[in-house]
C-alpha cells in the first residue's frame, strides 16, 4: 500500500542544486506545483511518472514509501503505480464506453464490475457539460468528456495511488469536483495549475523556477479563508455558465442563485 511519495531534488537548468532537496505528499492529499511557463513544472511530473533515480536530466531521485523502486520488495505492480490525465487527451480506440469500462474493469479485477462502471458513468456525467451513455463510443467524446471520463476511471477503476494532473482548469470539466473526487478515494494527486483556486486547494505547493523546485509553500489559514471565498465565486460562475449554455438569457427577474 503507497503511504507516502517523496521527491529528492536534483539540479536547475544552471546545474546548481535545487533550493528543495525533500519534499513528500500523502495519501488523500493535493500537491500543487506551480510557476511560470519554461519554469520546469512538466519535467518534475516527468520525473515523478517515471520513478526517477538520478536518470533524468535533472538528477532527481523519487521514493515510494521511503524506497527507491528498483529496490522495491514487490514489483509486479509497479507499471499502475501512476496515473495520469492532462489537458490534450483523446480516444482513438473504436469502442463504446461501456465496452471500456467492463474491460478496464475485468483487467484490475474489480469485485460487481456492473455496479463500478455505473458509478463511473455517473460521475463522468457529473463532471462533464453535456451528458453521455454506456452506448456512446469513445471516438465521439470530446476532450473535455474523454477527461471527465478518465477522472473517473482513475478514481473507481484504477488502483493507481498516485494521479498526475497537468493543467485541468484547461480540461472542460469541473476540476474541484475532479479533486475532491480523487483525493476522497485516497489518492495522491499532483496538480500542475496557474488557477490560484487550484494551488489554494493543496496541502503544499511547489514554486518552480529555471527548471527547479525553488520553494515550497504550505497553505495558510488565511489562504483558506480565500480559498472558500473563491469557491463561492467558481460556484456562481459554474452556474451562470450553465444558465448561459442552455440558452437561456439574463434579465431583471434572473436568480443566478437558483
Amino acid at each position: 500500500m503507497l503511504e507516502q511519495i517523496t521527491i529528492l531534488g536534483g539540479l536547475d537548468k544552471s546545474g546548481h542544486p535545487e533550493k528543495i532537496q525533500r519534499i513528500e505528499a500523502a495519501a488523500g492529499e493535493v500537491l500543487a506545483v506551480a510557476g511560470p511557463t519554461g519554469s520546469g513544472k512538466t519535467q518534475l511530473i516527468s520525473d515523478i511518472e517515471q520513478h526517477a533515480e538520478y536518470e533524468t536530466l535533472t538528477g532527481r531521485r523519487v521514493l515510494i514509501n521511503n524506497q527507491l523502486v528498483n529496490k522495491s520488495k514487490d514489483k509486479r505492480h509497479l507499471r499502475y503505480l501512476i496515473a495520469q490525465v492532462s489537458q490534450n487527451m483523446n480516444f482513438v480506440i473504436d469502442m463504446s464506453i461501456e465496452e471500456f469500462l467492463t474491460m478496464h474493469a475485468q483487467v484490475r479485477s474489480i469485485h460487481d464490475p456492473g455496479n463500478t462502471i455505473m458509478k463511473v458513468l455517473e460521475i463522468t456525467n457529473h463532471l462533464s457539460g453535456e451528458p453521455v451513455t454506456f452506448s456512446t463510443n469513445l471516438t465521439q467524446l470530446s476532450g473535455g468528456q474523454s477527461r471527465a471520463l478518465m477522472v473517473a476511471d482513475v478514481a473507481l477503476i484504477s488502483n493507481a495511488p498516485v494521479v498526475l494532473i497537468d493543467e485541468i482548469e484547461n480540461a472542460g470539466i469541473d476540476r474541484l469536483q475532479a479533486l475532491e473526487i480523487l483525493t476522497g478515494q485516497g489518492k495522491i494527486v499532483l496538480v500542475v495549475s496557474h488557477d490560484p483556486t487550484l494551488m489554494l486547494m493543496a496541502e503544499q505547493r511547489i514554486i518552480m523556477k529555471n527548471g527547479g523546485m525553488e520553494k515550497v509553500c504550505r497553505t495558510t489559514q488565511e489562504e483558506r479563508k480565500v480559498l472558500a471565498d473563491l469557491t463561492r465565486v467558481e460556484k456562481k460562475m459554474a452556474g451562470l455558465r450553465d444558465y448561459l449554455r442552455k440558452g437561456y438569457s439574463i434579465g431583471q427577474d434572473t436568480d443566478l442563485n437558483d
